[in-house]
């Protein structure tokens, strides 16, 4: 009952004009009308998007002596935090929502999102992790910005039991007002596999490339090169690390940033503090326009995953020869195998690549294509550069006759953080809302000149 009494006590369960009462979305920029929503200041439709990962009750740790304690043990205690967090999603009204961490395992809590976030016109969908792990994601689209064309769940089934949704909106009201057109756009929400040890970036690394085949085979299938994508989540990995590098080239930019205009190598900001009490900024909403100029997938992603392998050598002090005669193995000849490459994946703990993931790596090395790696096709993936090696239809040249098109995309106008402190880089030791910071961000329809992409 003392454990109860002091966290009832705490200011994030009081009310919505408690703690975070200084820190009023968009404040300035966005004004509320009278029904309740949130309008641009100037006469334009815009479009806001919130993603937050509200830390499952079943992994709320409250005694830091006994870990075995947890939130979802005491329902008060998990039952009053997460009205609080849907206080503050209602009185932001963000026309898109992505949770993390979302207790689809309980019945009463979903019912109570579900229920108040009904009531407030949002249609919500949620999706739990493979293998009963508890928990998993919610996605929520306000009726009064955009109707369901089409909601689709993508499993990934790998070691994580990691799951992404994919909703296919399009807009109640047109975009331009030249133009009655009811402009489609694509969002996805998921969470990415907590990188335990440096050897699970590789899988994390394939969770997104699933992510983006299966946007890619979604966007030809539906004739959909010209539609924006939001890409919403707990990524579970910094600006520093491979995703991030992987997303960037492939035309997605981290909506924050461009906001506060932060540079890829600017790390001023936070949203976790983790359960060894690290903190870091790991929450991203991604935008891609239709103007992107992108490089094929599969390149790409092959750059990625042999910049991690690059990483793995290197911390093992392995310079470019010393590397090339670790792959090469037991083999006298000079020259790799591919044999000797998955014996070297597998000394190296790169593990989480399935055969023809791991076949499909070799092929994009193997330039010459007679089945072994020599010095010169390994220089090529030390240095970081993948090269060019891909099937007629995954060309990077443009089907089309490069003419230009007119399309629409979206403009990041503001973007904020919540708790506020941790856009200096602070964790506010009084904020017990979840383990991460809110992240809405706030989009303007722009027309664009695009050259229509081969998918």
């Amino acid at each position: 009952m003392v454990m109860l009494a002091s966290f009832l006590k705490d200011p994030e369960f009081a009310n919505v004009d408690s703690s975070e009462n200084e820190s009023v979305p968009f404040k300035g920029t966005i004004l509320r009308t009278k029904s309740g929503k949130f309008a641009s200041s100037i006469s334009e439709p815009c479009v806001s998007c919130t993603t937050f990962n509200i830390l499952a009750p079943i992994y709320k740790r409250l005694d830091q002596q006994n870990q075995s304690v947890r939130e979802s043990d005491f329902r008060a205690f998990w039952l009053a935090r997460n009205e609080r967090i849907v206080d503050w999603l209602l009185y932001e009204s963000s026309s898109i929502i992505c949770l993390q961490e979302f207790w689809v395992g309980n019945e009463e809590l979903v019912q109570m999102y579900e229920q108040r976030l009904g009531a407030a016109r949002y249609d919500t969908f949620t999706l739990a992790r493979t293998n009963n792990r508890g928990d998993g994601l919610l996605i929520a689209v306000h009726k009064d910005y955009f109707r369901i064309l089409n909601y689709k769940e993508l499993l990934f089934n790998d070691f994580g039991d990691r799951v992404a949704q994919l909703l296919h909106v399009q807009s109640v009201i047109p975009f331009s007002k030249d133009d009655d057109t009811e402009q489609e756009i694509l969002i996805v929400n998921t969470h990415l596999l907590f990188p335990h040890d440096s050897s699970l970036s590789i899988v994390r690394l394939h969770q997104v490339y699933k992510i983006l085949q299966y946007l890619e085979t979604y966007q030809r299938e539906n004739k959909l090169s010209e539609a924006p994508v939001i890409l919403c989540g707990d990524w579970n990995g910094s600006k520093r690390g491979h995703v991030y590098k992987f997303l960037r080239s492939q035309g997605f930019v981290s909506s924050y940033d461009i906001a506060h205009e932060y540079t890829d190598s600017d790390h001023k900001w936070v949203s976790h503090r983790n359960h060894r009490g690290n903190i870091c900024g790991v929450d991203f909403i991604w935008l891609r326009n239709p103007n992107k100029s992108i490089k094929p997938l599969k390149i790409s992603w092959a750059e990625a995953a042999f910049g991690i392998i690059k990483y793995q050598l290197e911390k093992a002090s392995l310079d470019e020869k010393d590397a090339f005669d670790f792959l090469r193995g037991d083999n006298n000849g000079n020259y790799i195998t591919y044999s000797a490459f998955c014996d070297a994946l597998k000394q190296l703990n790169l593990t989480g690549l399935s055969f023809q993931e791991t076949k499909e790596l070799w092929v994009q090395a193997d330039v010459d294509g007679n089945g072994v790696l020599d010095y010169d096709e390994f220089k090529r993936i030390w240095s970081s550069t993948c090269p060019v090696h891909m099937d007629e239809d995954n060309n990077l040249e443009d089907s089309n006759d490069g003419s230009m098109k007119e399309a629409i995309g979206l403009a990041v106008k503001n973007a904020m953080l919540f708790p506020r402190e941790v856009e200096r880089g602070i964790w506010p030791e009084n904020y017990h809302l979840s383990d991460h910071a809110r992240l809405t961000a706030l989009f303007s329809p722009v027309r664009l000149m695009s050259t229509p992409q081969k998918l």
